[in-house]
């Protein structure tokens, strides 16, 4: 093996490059950086590869970057085993993408917006398509009632409702004794304290029963319905259902939805009674009124039938969005681990921002509607 080296000569049109020895790997050493060096400025009209000895795509790369892809055409016809060697090497360095320059700070700020609003692009076309199947599905179960699965629905509904009911009357009985206290100790400084009664029912029934009732199944049943129909997406459970015929909305989505539809106003109604539980003991703990005055305060409040239907009336609807929105992160679930992690959190963020704002937006509703 002999070492690697060249010679260029000045001609009137240009220079000619004379290369000699064997221009391999091994062969080259540092010459790539004292030819692109010397080739500088310089434009070679020919190349003399007489003595040229060995030839790889590691002494081409070397030559198409010292000269810019531009030797002539006609520089191989002594060697063209060579030159088909170097025009190879020369288009895929001309095809391939240049490394990827340092980006400020600034720059990559407004690359991760741009890649945000483009995911949320992408969700919500993929959010529509879900909600088109899933309306086509509902459309087709109430017409063919008969084709309902209705052991699904029965186990879903006891899953995802009366194995909450626990969970909810609990926690919103802490809600319920959390509201009185506050109420009793600022009420108290006006000699108001009575009205504790009414700030309590008022705030069970509008609001914390129905809210808190949601979020807990945001996260107990939407996450947990991401997690089933994902795995069963990680293991080709469903593409065997359509293979058998089986619609798998009709198998795995609309039993849910309806589960949820129902249970959730009736642990709505159980999480109002367990608010009021707890404002309860409060009360007759700290002020003394007694569970009779309790609840003669809010029977002869007019208004607390309508607070509690206003309550009612957003259950359904916050049923709707958690379990659509569950069953649609479980359908996009990929083949692997780390997708079904991802779906299953963002079904419980998703749901749980759903809820926040659907609320916002039926407290406006309500209060243009005077309600």
């Amino acid at each position: 093996m002999s070492q690697a080296d060249y010679e260029i000569q000045d001609v009137a049109d240009g220079a000619t490059l004379r290369l000699t020895g064997d221009w391999t790997t091994t062969a080259l050493g540092r010459l790539p950086q004292r030819l692109k060096s010397d080739l500088d400025g310089r434009r070679v009209e020919d190349v003399d590869t007489a003595d040229l000895g060995r030839f790889d795509t590691a002494g081409a790369l070397a030559l198409v970057q010292a000269s810019g892809g531009r030797l002539p055409k006609s520089a191989w016809k002594g060697r063209p085993e060579a030159g088909r060697i170097y025009k190879m090497i020369e288009a895929l360095e001309r095809k391939s993408a240049p490394a990827p320059k340092r980006q400020d700070m600034l720059t990559r700020s407004f690359a991760k917006i741009g890649r945000g609003v483009y995911d949320f692009g992408a969700e919500a076309m993929l959010s529509l398509a879900f909600l088109g199947r899933l309306m086509t599905a509902v459309v087709e179960a109430a017409r063919h009632p008969g084709d309902i699965r209705w052991p699904a629905w029965v186990s879903q509904a006891e899953r995802a409702g009366l194995d909450a009911i626990p969970i909810v009357m609990m926690t919103n009985f802490f809600i319920g004794a959390v509201v009185a206290f506050i109420g009793v100790d600022l009420l108290t400084d006006f000699g108001a304290q009575v009205f504790a009664v009414q700030l309590i029912g008022v705030a069970m029934f509008r609001e914390f029963a129905v809210v808190i009732a949601s979020v807990l199944l945001a996260g107990r049943s939407s996450s947990s319905f991401a997690a089933e129909i994902g795995s069963m997406r990680m293991n080709q459970e469903v593409d065997a259902m359509q293979v058998m015929g089986v619609n798998p909305f009709q198998a795995l989505v609309v039993p849910r939805l309806a589960a949820l539809v129902v249970m959730l106003p009736l642990l709505t109604f159980l999480g109002m009674l367990g608010g009021l539980f707890g404002g309860l003991i409060v009360c007759w703990t700290s002020l003394n009124l007694g569970p009779a005055f309790f609840f003669q305060r809010l029977v002869e409040d007019g208004t607390m039938a309508q607070h509690m239907m206003v309550g009612l009336v957003k259950a359904p609807v916050f049923a709707l969005v958690i379990a659509a929105i569950g069953c649609r992160q479980g359908m996009s679930v990929a083949g692997d681990v780390e997708s079904l992690g991802r779906r299953v959190t963002a079904a419980v963020v998703q749901a749980i921002f759903a809820i926040i704002l659907l609320d916002a937006i039926f407290a406006l509703i309500f209060l243009e509607l005077d309600i």
